[in-house]
């Protein structure tokens, strides 16, 4: 590493404001501060100091989410080899293998459409390269389904960079999440590869592994099969750890928990606004249960992107509520309406990536009121009119 770190300094001042490749600062100081603590300190001012800056935290959310998407991976294979029935036959690693492979491109379409924008956006304006899409590049492949073209994966990327990110100002100053956005963007410019029976399986060989499945092969989620009144054919089991069809990394709910644990571990999700979630939507499904709904109450937790985006998403610190109080209804009403859009809407069983959206609305909203609401307070404890 130090042969790197002194490869950096050799190089640096060409990227300074009078070095010869100074209009490429910006990506350069990206790469840096990737890679190393920046060693600048501020000189004037009050100053908080923290062991801890965005880079780390966006690290650490993907580390968090490594589990769904390597169970992500495995159970894209695993589909495609239940599905053409030779599952026995297939070792860990064929399977895991194909998932890979089917899996990768999407990640490196994300990153590289993204980033670019990012890198590109931070040339023009003169200003540092801000990494908060370090986080949004894995989620965006992880909240698709399989069949996505790569092609409207890259779209719905820049979408989200461009019109929900970088036209607010940039990391931490944006209303929307972008990964949500992305979602959005697809589901309503291209609903048919987004719902139905078929494109939750991969269907095609890729480099000899795999299988290239039927024409017309269809596979409906456990939750679409319940949104139709039709018992699921998986298991508990089977939707606890994930081996169903869904979006690649929305299934497991194991290794989504894992990811949970450390978040909250490490303080950088929510506490409050993850449990209020799984409050509002329990309640909400039980009082649905009450009035004669099929599904029983607790399956909206294990099917779908309800553990997902109680997890990864609705604790997004940006977008999401920043009061204490505020938290608790937040993420309280994100689970009730994705359970509501989940039953009175047939069309759309999903529910939950709608839900954040809607929520994201209406986080600052929620906020002022707590504020104006504490200001109130703590003005009549001062005996202030």
């Amino acid at each position: 590493m130090s042969a790197l770190r002194n490869y950096l300094n050799k190089i640096k001042p060409n990227f300074e404001p009078e070095g010869k490749l100074h209009a490429f600062r910006s990506l350069f100081d990206g790469f840096e501060t990737f890679l190393y603590v920046p060693n600048d300190t501020a000189r004037t001012g009050v100053n908080i100091h923290d062991a801890i800056d965005s880079k780390r935290i966006m690290s650490m959310v993907v580390i968090a989410l490594m589990p769904a998407m390597l169970f992500g991976m495995y159970n894209v294979g695993y589909q495609n080899y239940l599905a053409a029935g030779t599952l026995a036959s297939a070792s860990f690693v064929e399977i895991f293998c194909y998932g890979f492979l089917a899996v990768l491109p999407k990640i490196l379409v994300s990153y590289i459409v993204g980033l670019g924008i990012e890198f590109a956006w931070a040339q023009w304006k003169g200003e540092e390269i801000q990494e908060g899409y370090l986080v949004s590049g894995i989620l965006i492949p992880l909240i698709v389904p399989i069949g996505c073209p790569l092609w409207m994966l890259a779209l719905a990327c820049a979408f989200s960079v461009i019109f929900c990110k970088e036209i607010f100002g940039g990391t931490g100053m944006n209303m929307f999440n972008p990964a949500i956005a992305a979602r959005m963007f697809l589901f309503f410019a291209y609903p048919s590869k987004m719902t139905g029976d078929q494109v939750w399986v991969a269907q095609d060989s890729i480099f000899g592994l795999g299988n290239t499945l039927p024409d017309g092969f269809t596979a409906a989620t456990p939750l679409g099969q319940m949104a139709q009144g039709v018992d699921p054919s998986a298991s508990i089991c089977d939707m606890l750890c994930g081996f169903i069809p869904g979006s690649i990394g929305e299934t497991s709910v194991i290794a989504i928990a894992l990811g949970a644990v450390l978040l909250l571990w490490t303080g950088i999700a929510s506490w409050r606004t993850m449990l209020s979630v799984f409050v509002g939507g329990g309640l909400m499904a039980i009082i649905f249960q009450q009035m004669g709904q099929s599904m029983v109450w607790w399956h909206h937790f294990i099917l779908g992107g309800f553990a997902f985006g109680a997890v990864f998403m609705a604790t997004d610190p940006v977008t999401s509520c920043r009061t204490r109080g505020g938290q608790f209804i937040y993420g309280f009403i994100i689970g009730a309406m994705a359970v509501i859009i989940r039953v009175r809407n047939a069309g759309y069983p999903e529910g939950m990536m709608l839900a954040i959206f809607f929520g994201n609305m209406i986080a600052p909203m929620i906020d002022h009121f707590i504020v104006e609401r504490n200001i109130s307070k703590r003005l009549k404890r001062g005996g202030t009119k």
